[in-house]
């Protein structure tokens, strides 16, 4: 079965840097788009950042844009979320997402890993 098991959250300071990671088993990785979703605290889901199925391409929100980079290692089978400059708005809990097509249909969810940005 599909598994999405993300971890690397934690508290940090304003300014400061995070690596998520997102381990994928029970289907074939290197085929499919995958995404990073947020959920702030009282607040909708937040597209964050979406990467091709062999990393050459990659997307940002406006939001995150120079700051987060997106990156994945196929033989490992793993996504990554690389998060620099935090700031208390990227407070939030992070899901990677299976994305269907690379079209923001997710047909699977991880747990979610709370990030904490706060001084």
């Amino acid at each position: 079965q599909v598994q999405l098991v993300e971890s690397g959250g934690g508290l940090v300071q304003p300014g400061g840097s995070l690596r998520l990671s997102c381990a994928a088993s029970g289907f074939t990785f290197n085929t499919y788009y995958m995404s990073w979703v947020r959920q702030a605290p009282g607040k909708g889901l937040e597209w964050v950042s979406k990467i091709d199925s062999d990393g050459g391409n990659t997307y940002y929100a406006d939001s995150v844009k120079g700051r987060f980079t997106i990156s994945r290692d196929n033989a490992k089978n793993t996504l990554y979320l690389q998060m620099n400059g935090l700031k208390s708005e990227d407070t939030a809990v992070y899901y990677c997402a299976k994305d269907l097509k690379g079209t923001g249909s997710y047909d699977y969810w991880g747990q979610g890993t709370q990030v904490t940005v706060s001084s």
